[in-house]
C-alpha cells in the first residue's frame, strides 16, 4: 500500500493478486467471477489525478455509496457486499487495509457515457446559458440567476475521459447512436429518478444536491447502476442554510479543489500541482460533513 504525506492512501497492491486497473480514484481487481473496487483517497480534478490525496476519502465514498444503494433498493445495483468476512479467502489478509473502503461487485458491461442530471444551474451549466441560452444544447427560459434551481431536472449526458483528457457534453441523440436508444433511454428514466429520489432525502438532512453523474453497465441486457454514487466525487452538495442565488455557493464536495486550482496559472493538464496542506485539511473536514449530514452517522 502506497500512501502520501497526509497519511492519505494512494496505491493498492496485494501478492498474490494480479495488478490491478488504476482509475483516477479506484484501484479494480479482476477475482474472475466478479470485480474488488477499492477506493483509495486519490483525488482528480479537471480530470487529472493530483499527486496527494485526502485522507479518509475512499472511505466517505465507499460508505456514501452503499448507503445510497441500500436508500434506493428499488434500482438495480452492482453491490455483492461490502463485508470483507465474506471476501474471497485469498483477501482474508487484507482484511483491514479492506474495510470501509471495498466493495466487491458484479461484472458488468459499462456504458461508454457518463450520466449527468443538473437540478440547479450552476459550474459549467451556468456559463454555457450566459452564452447561449441553453445548456448542454437544452434551450432554457430567459431570467435564470446563477444557483438557481431550474424548473426541472435535465439529463445532459457526456462521453467518458481517458486519464488526463476532459469529457466532452454531447446530446442525448448524440448519446442513443453511442449506446443505442432502449440503453440511453432507461440511463435518462434512472439517472432523473435516481437524482430526484436522492434530492428530496438530502434536502431533509439540510443539503441541496445541485448536480450529480451516475454510472450505468449492462448484465444479460438489464442496466444497473455502478461505481460511486452521490458522493462528494461526483456530485454538488449545497449546505441549505449557505445557499443563496446569484453566486456561487459553498458546497461539501470536490468542488473546494476546483476552486483552488483556478486560482493558480495551471493548464489542467498533467503534471498536478500538490495540494497544500490547508486545502487538504479543509477538503477532508468537507467530505467527513457530508458524509455526517446525509447518513447521520460519523465515519
Amino acid at each position: 500500500m502506497k500512501y502520501d504525506r497526509n497519511k492519505a492512501l494512494l496505491e493498492t497492491d496485494m501478492d498474490g493478486i494480479p495488478p490491478p486497473k488504476r482509475g483516477k480514484v479506484r484501484d479494480i481487481y479482476d477475482l474472475g467471477d466478479s470485480l474488488l473496487f477499492v477506493a483509495t483517497d486519490r483525488i482528480s480534478a479537471f480530470d487529472v489525478v493530483m499527486p496527494n490525496g485526502i485522507p479518509d476519502k475512499g472511505r466517505v465514498l465507499t460508505g456514501l455509496s452503499l448507503f445510497w444503494f441500500d436508500l434506493m433498493e428499488w434500482m438495480p445495483n452492482h453491490l455483492i457486499t461490502a463485508d470483507v468476512s465474506k471476501y474471497p479467502d485469498k483477501l482474508k489478509k487484507y482484511s483491514k487495509d479492506l474495510k470501509g473502503r471495498s466493495m466487491l461487485v458484479k461484472k458488468a458491461k459499462p456504458l461508454a457515457v457518463e450520466c449527468i442530471v443538473r437540478g440547479y444551474i450552476t459550474g459549467s451549466g451556468w456559463k454555457d446559458y450566459q452564452k447561449t441560452g441553453t445548456v448542454c444544447g437544452i434551450p432554457l427560459r430567459k431570467g435564470y440567476y446563477q444557483a438557481e434551481k431550474l424548473d426541472e431536472a435535465l439529463f445532459t449526458p457526456s462521453t467518458k475521459a481517458e486519464m488526463g483528457t476532459h469529457d466532452e457534453n454531447i446530446s442525448f441523440e448524440q448519446s442513443k447512436e453511442i449506446v443505442g436508444a432502449k440503453f440511453a433511454e432507461k440511463a435518462k428514466h434512472y439517472s432523473i429518478k435516481v437524482y430526484n429520489t436522492a434530492a428530496n432525502y438530502a434536502a431533509t438532512k439540510g443539503i441541496i444536491l445541485a448536480d450529480t453523474k451516475f454510472e450505468f453497465g449492462a448484465i444479460n441486457d438489464e442496466l444497473i447502476l455502478i461505481d460511486e454514487v452521490l458522493t462528494p466525487d461526483s456530485s454538488r452538495f449545497w449546505p441549505a442554510d449557505q445557499y443563496k442565488i446569484g453566486g456561487n455557493p459553498p458546497s461539501l464536495d470536490k468542488q473546494f479543489v476546483r476552486d483552488y486550482l483556478e486560482t493558480l496559472s495551471w493548464a489542467k493538464t498533467p503534471p498536478a500541482p500538490d495540494l497544500p496542506d490547508d486545502i487538504v485539511s479543509k477538503t477532508h473536514e468537507k467530505y467527513l460533513d457530508a458524509y455526517k449530514r446525509i447518513t447521520g452517522k460519523s465515519l
